[in-house]
């Protein structure tokens, strides 16, 4: 073999040594990167879940809301049936026989 034929020889074998240690260093880079990313997305799964489980029940409180204003709205029947009965006890000298005798 002549000089130059080794000489070119090694300069490929450098060459590819070269281009081989830059590749492993990217791809290096891009599992790093890509595990960053696989963390990333398990932290947003695992905050998306929690947040689902803590809105879960928002969709119950309709449901306690509208039974809240039934009973609201009863509580006023119930407030002015009441004030009606202290009305008309007020007034009515024979209270409370004559709402006990109304009734029989």
């Amino acid at each position: 073999m002549t000089t130059l034929a080794v000489t070119l020889w090694v300069i490929a074998l450098v060459i590819g040594v070269v281009v081989v240690a830059v590749a492993a260093v990217l791809l290096t880079l891009v599992l790093r990167t890509a595990r960053q990313i696989d963390a990333g997305a398990r932290q947003v799964w695992t905050a998306g879940k929690l947040v689902a489980r803590n809105t879960i029940h928002i969709a119950d409180l309709k449901q306690t809301n509208q039974a809240a204003a039934d009973i609201l709205e009863t509580a006023g029947g119930i407030l002015m049936a009441a004030q009606r009965i202290h009305t008309h006890a007020q007034s009515c000298p024979g209270c409370p026989a004559c709402l006990l005798g109304a009734r029989s």
